[in-house]
């Protein structure tokens, strides 16, 4: 019988590999040599090392788990240990191990302090720490699922494996208490590891053309941060921390947390994520915010990034705070005012000086229409920046470059928010935790779960091949080119059923191409698309027609 020469050293041998066996060669263990049924826990064995050949039966069998064997007397063979030894985020991990370093999960459950009158005795025995922080990431990307459910996504096919001991998925009691015995602290370390690791992959592909720049002589990253509102469950403890919106009582439906993202224009990408309580004042509740990023998170400032406002107006201090960190480009409210100090430049802008709150500092101010086809009254856009020089930063690049604020902020938020439970206008609550402390942890899990799936995206970008015919033709693909939606879908199926190949579903992501810069208009107003017919409702209508761009000022 031929049979396969014995290697010096084993092969290494991994989860998610696939293995052929001889169909003839697989035996049961069992010493009364009965069949195996549900009752008899224990894998198949090979019994010897026969040579495949061409036309015989073969198995193929996935590798799910390498463990310490461990033989009942009766002859049954079992794996050491429990799912949870053995289960990760797929994909995502794999991708913030490339980054940040291998193991970063478990290294920040080993440095986790477990509050101690929550888990104890048995219920450290269902989950771990390193699981469950897995669990909670796992669970933002999951909509309308619970924890049960996503503990039995994550194991997936470990659950098949016939452990040593017993292993069910633990009850929502269970998970309940292990989530209020981390806190919010582990998550949010693992928060910043991720934020951190995305930030390192654009410095290092900053000029690879997949990111968008202004400027040749000193080329600026294009940033953009913007305020948004998220609801959470009504109870006495969020309500008292968070407050609501709307009314001057607290009497609305949810309380509500404000967001305050930094975000990457081109690839969406999350910088930063502060947030905060709702605040009864939409203005003074985003200025606080603002202080935050000016004080806690100056790291995602620099000098070589260009941030991009909207136009509720921050304030001249903040904004001379932030010109020291950091270049911006802001939008003006129409009741701020300005003290012209020179003429009209080349470029049609001109310089003017802005004060308030005792400071006042130089701005270049840029003025323009925007007309559609279509639209009965043109736009007036009235931006202000720091940015003095306007030969390298002329007032016609800045004003087509402003509309990337959009995709920066709000696209960027609604992809992030899609997952969420119950996302989505005049709808429930989106978050699901009902405390404080749960909600920071959970925003922290969502935050990473965001991030590790758009930096597998990147991936699957980098790898994509251009189109072949169309209007996208032999260009480089970009991250906003591919659905992150479908993305997650693709990454949540890759982890449910184990360990799969990162190459082959970056290659599967790459085909899931979206549509992009169609030069489609619609009112402000109207954010998300209605459930109700508005035939004939002006604001309602969606303009396809390239956006004209016309300088107020005629450039001397």
């Amino acid at each position: 019988m031929s049979s396969y020469p014995v290697p010096d050293a084993a092969v290494p041998v991994s989860a998610g590999m696939i293995v052929a066996v001889p169909a003839g060669l697989l035996a049961t263990p069992l010493r009364n040599g009965r069949d195996l049924g549900e009752a008899d826990r224990s894998a198949l064995v090979i019994g010897g090392t026969e040579k495949i050949r061409t036309g015989g039966a073969a198995v193929f069998l996935k590798v799910v788990a390498v463990a310490e064997a461990v033989v009942a007397r009766d002859g049954q063979v079992r794996a050491e240990g429990r799912p949870y030894d053995h289960a990760t985020l797929g994909p995502l991990e794999e991708w913030l191990d490339a980054q940040a370093g291998p193991g970063v999960i478990g290294g920040i459950a080993e440095r986790a302090a477990l509050d101690s009158r929550h888990v104890k005795g048995r219920y450290r025995r269902l989950l771990t720490a390193a699981f469950m922080i897995r669990v909670l990431v796992l669970w933002t990307l999951m909509p309308e699922a619970q924890l049960s459910d996503v503990i039995t996504a994550l194991a997936g096919d470990l659950a098949l494996v016939p452990w040593s001991r017993q292993w069910h998925p633990a009850s929502e009691r269970a998970c309940l208490d292990w989530r209020k015995a981390l806190g919010p602290a582990p998550l949010e370390e693992l928060q910043a590891t991720v934020l951190g690791a995305a930030a390192g992959e654009h410095r290092e592909h900053a000029g690879d053309g997949q990111f968008l720049t202004v400027g040749t002589q000193e080329p600026l990253a294009v940033n953009s941060f913007d305020g948004s509102l998220l609801r959470v469950p009504d109870t006495p403890a969020n309500r008292a921390a968070f407050g609501s919106v709307g009314t001057a009582d607290d009497s609305a439906a949810w309380p509500c947390v404000r967001l305050f993202p930094l975000n990457n224009c081109l690839t969406r990408s999350l910088l930063a994520m502060p947030w905060g309580p709702a605040g009864s004042d939409k203005t003074a509740s985003e200025q606080r915010l603002l202080d935050a990023v000016l004080q806690d998170y100056a790291h995602a400032l620099g000098k070589d990034q260009v941030w991009l406002l909207d136009r509720l107006w921050h304030g001249t201090a903040r904004l001379a705070a932030l010109a020291r960190r950091t270049h911006f480009l802001a939008r003006l409210k129409s009741d701020i005012p300005l003290r012209r100090t020179s003429v009209t430049l080349p470029d049609g802008s001109y310089r003017a000086e802005i004060s308030g709150d005792g400071v006042t500092m130089e701005v270049r101010v840029i003025e323009y229409d925007v007309h559609v086809e279509g639209q009965e009254v043109k736009e007036m856009f009235c931006l202000i920046t720091g940015l003095l020089d306007w030969e390298d930063y002329p007032a016609i690049e800045l004003a087509r470059l402003y509309r990337w604020r959009w995709d920066g902020s709000e696209t960027a938020l609604r992809e992030a928010k899609a997952p969420l439970h119950g996302a989505g206008p005049g709808t429930g609550a989106m978050l699901r935790s009902g405390s404080p402390d749960l909600i920071a942890q959970e925003i922290a899990a969502w935050a990473c779960g965001t991030e590790m799936t758009r930096g597998v995206t990147r991936d699957a970008a980098r790898a994509a091949q251009p189109a072949r015919k169309g209007r996208r033709a032999r260009q480089p693909v970009g991250s906003r080119d591919l659905s992150l939606t479908r993305a997650r879908r693709l990454i949540l199926a890759g982890i449910r059923s184990g360990r799969a190949g990162y190459q082959a579903l970056t290659r599967e992501i790459s085909r899931l191409r979206n549509t992009c810069d169609r030069d489609r208009h619609r009112s402000r107003k109207s954010k998300s698309p209605s459930t109700f017919p508005h035939a004939g409702l002006k604001d309602t209508i969606t303009r396809i027609a390239p956006a004209v761009i016309t300088l107020a000022n005629t450039p001397a």
